[in-house]
């Protein structure tokens, strides 16, 4: 059934303070330590516990466990992924597939499930530090890890969890250069015409750069109202999904109305697909590689902020809706956020008004 003892080296074990270690055979068959169990019944009715657990189990289950057990890590992150349905959105997977082939599968992918320890999961974190990996790399890297581990144990693939104890670095992203309204106004208009009215509808609709590429006029839905409907991903340029949604799912953004004239004049002057697409290139949508190589054009003309990226636009959108009070749980949903905290994360630091504006309160209201 297994069996107990201490580890110190007293003389007289039965009464020294020291913690007792429970040892036994676990379902897939490998030998298993626990410790910190006060009293000799503690550690008895834990053992008793393993062994009706283990007697009880259904021979098919036992079995099962330790086919799970002996698969190595590549293989049981890909049994893993098949099983992910809930992961609709294109760029997700393809993050995954190649956090799996360009860190983790070259480094455990040949562990057996059931060897995979703390202290391996330890150096291998120690491993990605070592080679200068980018901490935000590291951070989602080690996220994939967890996540099949943490599975690993629920199906009995593992019996104690492998990332128990372990701290990583935390992780602060670069603050966000936004570029000024006079900037923004010049580089729309400096533009091509196509990436002009993508500047447009990023900085007034606080789109990102996939979803302004799909820009459609079946999408003003009414004259202050843009439905943001799905994207042109980046990787295979066609429509797609919105980031963090399923099929057929939608957000509703504010539509200034310069955005909206905007929107008209360039239907007059160049029309639409037969979809009701704005942009368009040779193979009829606009993809990531035009817009890339269209705006290296324009920021060779009108340089940009230093660390500036085309999301800047975006970033400016939320940086005036917060700057002038609108709620950041409002901000947040038209941006597309999964959660609040992103949002706030990001955008904190153009949120200096609500301070002033607490201690005004405050001053005015305790002074009374």
């Amino acid at each position: 059934m297994g069996s107990f003892f201490k580890k110190c080296a007293c003389g007289r074990p039965a009464r020294c303070p020291h913690n007792y270690t429970v040892r036994y055979r676990d379902l897939s068959g490998r030998q298993r330590e626990e410790s910190g169990y006060a009293t000799q019944q503690t550690a008895r009715d834990r053992l008793v516990h393993l062994y009706t657990t283990k007697c009880n189990a259904p021979a098919a289950l036992l079995e099962e466990r330790r086919r799970l057990a002996r698969m190595t890590f590549a293989e049981y992150a890909e049994y893993w992924r098949t099983r992910q349905r809930h992961l609709v959105d294109y760029s997700t997977g393809r993050k995954h597939r190649s956090h799996l082939t360009a860190h983790l599968y070259p480094e455990l992918g040949e562990h057996r499930m059931e060897s995979i320890s703390p202290m391996i999961t330890e150096r291998f974190i120690t491993g990605m530090e070592r080679r200068n990996i980018q901490p935000g790399t590291q951070r989602n890297v080690y996220g994939l890890l967890r996540a099949v581990l943490l599975d690993a144990v629920r199906k009995g693939a593992i019996a104690t969890d492998p990332t128990l104890g372990i701290k990583t670095r935390d992780y602060l992203p670069p603050r966000s250069i936004i570029p000024t309204v006079e900037y923004a106004t010049a580089a729309a208009r400096t533009a091509d015409f196509q990436l002009g009215l993508m500047i447009t509808m990023m900085r007034g609709c606080g789109l990102r750069n996939g979803e302004a590429r799909a820009v459609n006029v079946n999408n003003v839905i009414s004259d202050d109202v843009y439905r943001v409907t799905c994207q042109i991903h980046h990787n295979t340029y066609r429509p797609a999904p919105l980031k963090h949604r399923r099929p057929g799912e939608f957000r509703d953004v504010p539509l200034p109305r310069s955005v909206k004239e905007a929107i008209e004049r360039f239907e007059q002057r160049h029309g639409t697909t037969d979809e009701g697409y704005l942009l368009r290139g040779p193979n009829g949508y606009f993809t990531y590689r035009i817009e890339s190589t269209r705006a290296a054009k324009l920021h060779t003309v009108l340089p940009p902020p230093d660390g500036m990226t085309l999301s800047g636009y975006r970033d400016l959108f939320a940086s005036v809706c917060l700057e002038h009070g609108i709620p950041i749980t409002d901000v947040s949903e038209w941006l597309g956020h999964r959660k609040i905290e992103t949002t706030y994360r990001a955008y904190r630091h153009v949120m200096p008004g609500s301070l002033a504006r607490a201690r005004q309160a405050l001053d005015h209201t305790l002074a009374t």
